[in-house]
């Protein structure tokens, strides 16, 4: 899913486009950046109401190329100058993240799917 698409499905704002042409192939809420770096997919797009530089900081080290910040959140300026610099795109998105993900989910942006866990002995 295109940029412009997540833009329009969301009736966000795009604050900075990625670097590059992006299809984000899945989606993932979060806003423990640990498990963002746990479970990072390739060309995962990341929606987050965490807007300081480390979730940017996150994004990057996990090869995400775009960040949806949710419940109408705008990072500060420090951040998303970070994210320009890196090349990693910012949406911003006026609904809380279940919203969001619903939404996007919807419109046919899958997520990880189930995610088997280990018990702890």
């Amino acid at each position: 899913m295109k940029a412009k698409e997540i833009v329009q499905i969301l009736n966000g704002e795009l604050v900075i486009a990625p670097a590059i042409d992006v299809d984000a192939l899945c989606g993932f809420g979060s806003d423990l950046m640990s498990d963002v770096l746990v479970f990072a997919e390739p060309q995962m797009m990341l929606i987050t109401g965490l807007t300081n530089p480390q979730s940017v900081r996150t994004a990057e080290m996990a090869d995400i190329p775009l960040i949806v910040f949710v419940r109408g959140k705008r990072p500060a300026a420090e951040t998303l100058k970070l994210a320009e610099e890196i090349g990693i795109g910012v949406i911003l998105s006026a609904y809380t993240m279940y919203e969001t993900c619903g939404l996007l989910y919807n419109a046919g942006l899958p997520g990880l799917g189930r995610i088997e866990t280990k018990q702890l002995a």
